[in-house]
């Protein structure tokens, strides 16, 4: 692909900032479409708190890319979509891969060496080292902001003026989200406050857990004994909103605080009892427009992931829960997304500036790097004249993109505070497939059912992955 020249005779360069995960694919994408490219990173002219190198694509906490089972997992099929389109992260992952049963996991050294390489070494990208500190000048005419959760406090001011949220340099405060079919309907039931049906409802939008008192009281003094998550010291003096704290600091200030918060229990009848009133009673909102998801309301967390696991399921009704997406508490900094920005990730307010990777509201490794490899497939097609083309929904690519563009109910609390919140890719985002028959006519039940839904659900994604490549895989970046 040939890129178009300017007005001033020259082919209009794409600027990507970050050389992150995200930034890194963008620009490799850019670049392999025949567009030239300036990668801005600021390392190692200015460090953050967590990088130790200058090197791109630097990974700075696990070094898993986790599941690579692209049949029956979200992720390995993220992976294996990924691969298709031609992706430098994946290439340079599977090069330094590393014994890890079914997950990819990679040298660190190795992996970020080999990016760092395939990128300078690129004809058409050019690195400029330094820190873009403000919002890119006019001349620049078409702008990828990659910068990851620990952007630069002068960056993410100047794109907090721009955008009007304020929620940028305070606690992501996560909830865990659970997946509807793991729910048990028959001690929970569907029923808002009050049978208050609110802008779109029909009196029956939350799903509702009940507890009596005994159940409680356990559930209070599993919460206040919990293993919780230790801040780094950088991230200790950013505060929490006060309008979404986590579930067992609100225990901490006092046993009774949930249940006149998000557990109490006024307004509701429970209709597998209705003689007795629940002492307290755990609410799931509809996390997503397909109704696969259902978020724990108010239920936003510092506990570990084992902890959350063990003391959730201590909810009636959520014994056997399946968590789409554990609570989490840690420094971010991501957009409300599906106020901000459209449906190729450009930022309404200034449409020659997309945004890419964990800062659009996406959680993990490979999350980031697709939406790095999305952008920079949006971008040059613009400046090659011709329309971005969306992935199907029926995809992982498409899936994800979706939710943080719209798929996700962005509803408000009173309080004032968003909901929307970063994910992993998980089936729970994909619009539901048809699970075809056993030849053998048995009908399939639990896991086997299960399984077969997501190979299902692969098969029709790759399908469809290809018909939008429009062509033949293309050969992975060596």
């Amino acid at each position: 692909m040939i890129a178009r020249a300017g007005a001033n005779g020259l082919m209009n360069k794409i600027h990507v900032i970050g050389g992150g995960l995200a930034g890194s694919e963008a620009a490799w994408q850019i670049a392999q479409a025949g567009v030239s490219v300036i990668l801005h990173e600021m390392r190692p002219d200015r460090m953050t708190e967590a990088h130790k190198t200058g090197g791109f694509a630097e990974l700075v906490c696990s070094n898993s890319f986790r599941s690579d089972d692209a049949e029956t997992n979200a992720v390995g099929l993220l992976h294996e979509e990924m691969r298709r389109a031609n992706s430098l992260i994946m290439a340079a992952g599977d090069a330094h891969k590393l014994p890890a049963g079914g997950a990819l996991a990679v040298d660190r050294d190795g992996f970020s060496d080999h990016v760092t390489e395939k990128l300078k070494s690129h004809p058409l990208i050019e690195v400029s080292c330094g820190e873009v500190s403000e919002i890119p000048p006019t001349d620049w005419l078409s702008v990828i902001i990659a910068t990851g959760p620990l952007t630069s406090p002068a960056l993410g001011n100047a794109v907090q003026k721009l955008t009007g949220e304020d929620e940028l340099a305070f606690f992501d405060a996560i909830a865990p989200i659970i997946h509807k079919d793991s729910i048990d309907m028959d001690t929970c039931w569907f029923q808002s406050r009050y049978d208050k049906p609110g802008p779109g409802g029909t009196g029956a939008d939350y799903i509702n857990c009940p507890m009596n008192e005994e159940q409680y009281n356990a559930f209070i003094d599993a919460l206040l004994a919990g293993d919780k998550t230790v801040f780094h010291d950088w991230e200790k003096d950013t505060p929490y909103f006060e309008g979404c704290l986590p579930i067992e600091v609100m225990a901490e200030r006092g046993r009774e605080t949930p249940r006149h918060g998000p557990m109490k229990p006024v307004g509701l009848t429970n209709p597998h009892d209705p003689e007795n009133k629940p002492h307290a009673i755990v609410q799931l909102r509809q996390d997503n427009a397909l109704a696969t998801l259902w978020n724990m309301v108010g239920f936003q967390t510092k506990l570990k992931y084992g902890a959350q696991s063990d003391i959730f399921r201590m909810i009636p009704g959520l014994e056997k829960a399946v968590f789409a997406r554990l609570g989490g508490l840690h420094r971010n900094t991501f957009l409300n997304s599906p106020k901000v920005l459209d449906g190729t990730l450009r930022l309404k307010a200034d449409p020659r500036l997309r945004f890419a990777g964990q800062i659009t509201g996406v959680e993990g490794y490979i999350e980031s790097a697709t939406i790095g490899l999305l952008t920079g497939r949006f971008a040059a097609a613009e400046t090659l004249g011709q329309n971005p083309s969306l992935p199907p929904a029926t995809t992982a690519m498409g899936a994800l993109i979706n939710h943080i563009t719209g798929g996700h109910l962005a509803h408000e609390e009173a309080s004032g505070s968003r909901s929307f919140q970063p994910m992993n890719v998980n089936f729970g985002l994909f619009p539901p497939v048809d699970v075809p028959n056993p030849t053998n006519g048995k009908r399939l039940r639990g896991k086997e059912k299960g399984r077969a839904r997501k190979r299902a659900l692969s098969a029709r994604a790759l399908a469809d992955f290809d018909g939008w490549l429009g062509r033949p895989a293309q050969a992975a970046a060596e």
